[in-house]
């Protein structure tokens, strides 16, 4: 079944937001497999799903594209930003040569590793990606994108990782005729040879899935669409020509607003019908679907599914193992009230994949989602980042929903971040901190600084670590009024007997005194307290 067409919007190019900080290259992996690493991946030699096994501390970039936002805003836009800035969120790498993907991912990685938690990467350069869309972009040929993605592979090594692999990668196929049909569907690039187009996204998917999972610590999902776009047959016979047997599992909603329940049950649905398909003589075409026969408006009626799957495992003999099965992650970066419902007749197309108005945060990003077909709930899309110029078929230049011009595809958008905190389900809660961190001299090689921390919430704070992560390669040498400790560049200032107490609408102090440049990302924005995020004026 055709289904409407749904877009990606990166934010990263060359391999890494625009101005990133990054001091590491692969080198820092030897140092830290054995080490820091452990913390959140036990043991040699486990299954590529224990790096996302329930209590994964999932990564929080300190130098990413939302941070880089908030340094050129102010106000509720910038504290907006620090807010989701502060949220595990995927790292698109998107473009740049296989030296620069490499050591992006490498800095990565081991940034992570440093900190005990494992990074999302998002791994987005396949030819004709979005059909040439929105996000249009990618290699320019198969040889061309199975070195990037190798070198994106050298750059993860030993290291722990989650790789959401190619969004819209089975989704979109340039000139696909899917099982069943009698002609390709609507994505024909004219740049493209129809003859091998279908077949050559194939072949990078598995080269992909091959060069990725053979390393022992990444964690590998395709593309599994949603529950508003391919029924369950369809997208599990292209996941098995992508070769998802080899691979983790599968990721859903990227970039998009499909409840979170209604995903989790297309998740079993698509895993127990690979699983059939695989290890029977079921055909993926024979698998019910949101579709049929259950209705796909009415969630009442999607128990008849779960019934249909039960009769098929009946059939075949086969017992249901989910511990044996593919398993999903799940993008709910967007989906806290749903997908846009568009009034009728209103714009000659609706486009209601972008920047739909009044759009919530969905479920925090964790590994412990309790539910035996998922792995993990992550935030893929980067939530406050636009979709793209929206004309609704009126020709623009204005989005006629806004009645503003929307920020190009991956750019800051104040007004839509601010509906995504404002209307998150479940609700997101306002910093309850002020941080004002001033650097008050500086020579070569050194700098003193002077924080003051401010209680803006309603209750008493007893006890407090404060944290921020340096923007370059500074260390501290000597700290009064609080105790420090120091990781690569994150560094925990915490509370002495005196000022352990801090009451509501009163602040305290610490300084230190630092070794490096003061000018290299300083003042740090991301600064969270007993590990909730502040307001950094």
């Amino acid at each position: 079944m055709t289904a409407p067409r749904r877009r990606t919007t990166p934010s990263a190019v060359a391999g890494l937001p625009p101005g990133r900080r990054r001091r590491r290259r692969a080198a820092v992996l030897a140092g830290v497999a054995a080490g820091a690493l452990a913390l959140a991946v036990a043991g040699p030699a486990q299954a590529a799903n224990d790096v996302v096994a329930p209590g994964t501390e999932l990564y929080v970039d300190p130098h990413s594209s939302t941070v880089e936002a908030a340094a050129g805003l102010t106000g509720q836009a910038r504290a907006d930003a620090l807010l989701l800035a502060s949220v595990p969120t995927a790292t698109w790498l998107t473009a740049g040569t296989p030296a620069e993907v490499q050591a992006a991912a490498a800095d990565l990685v081991g940034d992570a590793a440093l900190q005990g938690e494992v990074p999302t990467l998002v791994a987005y350069n396949l030819p004709f990606r979005d059909c040439a869309q929105y996000s249009a972009g990618g290699a320019t040929s198969v040889a061309e994108y199975t070195a990037w993605v190798d070198a994106l592979a050298a750059g993860i090594g030993d290291g722990a990782a989650v790789v959401v692999l190619e969004p819209d990668g089975l989704g979109i196929i340039p000139h696909y005729t899917p099982a069943g049909a009698s002609e390709p569907e609507w994505c024909r690039p004219a740049e493209a040879d129809p003859a091998t187009a279908a077949a050559d996204r194939f072949v990078m998917l598995n080269h992909a899935v091959d060069v990725l999972t053979v390393l022992p610590r990444t964690a590998v999902y395709l593309d599994g669409t949603h529950t508003g776009w391919l029924g369950v047959g369809d997208i599990t016979d292209r996941l098995i020509q992508a070769g998802v047997e080899r691979a983790d599992g599968f990721f859903l909603n990227a970039s998009n607003y499909q409840e979170t329940p209604r995903l989790q049950k297309y998740a079993a649905w698509v895993a127990q019908c690979i699983d059939l398909s695989v290890s029977t003589w079921w055909e993926p075409a024979w698998c019910a679907s949101q579709y049929y026969p259950a209705t796909p408006s009415d969630f009442s009626t999607w128990g008849l599914t779960d019934d249909a799957y039960a009769q098929a495992y009946a059939d075949t003999g086969r017992t249901p193992d989910p511990a044996t099965m593919k398993h999903a992650v799940i993008d709910t970066s967007r989906n806290g009230q749903g997908p846009w419902t568009p009034p009728a007749g209103v714009y000659p197309d609706p486009e209601d994949w972008c920047n739909p108005p009044d759009r919530g945060l969905g479920l925090r990003p964790t590994t412990d989602t309790g539910d035996p077909y998922v792995d993990a709930f992550v935030w893929i899309k980067v939530p406050g980042e636009s979709d793209g110029q929206c004309f609704r078929g009126l020709g623009g230049p204005l989005d006629p929903v806004r009645g503003m011009v929307d920020p190009p595809a991956g750019g800051w958008f104040p007004e839509q971040a601010r509906e995504l905190i404002a209307l998150a389900v479940p609700p997101i809660a306002a910093p309850t901190c002020e941080v004002s961190y001033t650097v008050h001299g500086s020579w070569p090689g050194g700098f003193i600084a002077q924080v003051w921390v401010k209680n803006t919430g309603t209750t008493r704070i007893d006890g407090w670590d404060l944290e921020w992560t340096f923007g370059g390669d500074q260390t501290i040498r000597e700290i009064w009024g609080a105790d420090a400790t120091q990781v690569g560049q994150r560094v925990t200032a915490t509370s002495e007997s005196w000022n352990t107490v801090i009451k509501p609408n009163r602040r305290t102090t610490f300084g230190f005194l630092g070794r490096g440049d003061p000018a290299q990302g300083l003042p740090p924005l991301q600064i969270t307290l007993n590990g909730a995020p502040c307001t950094v004026p």
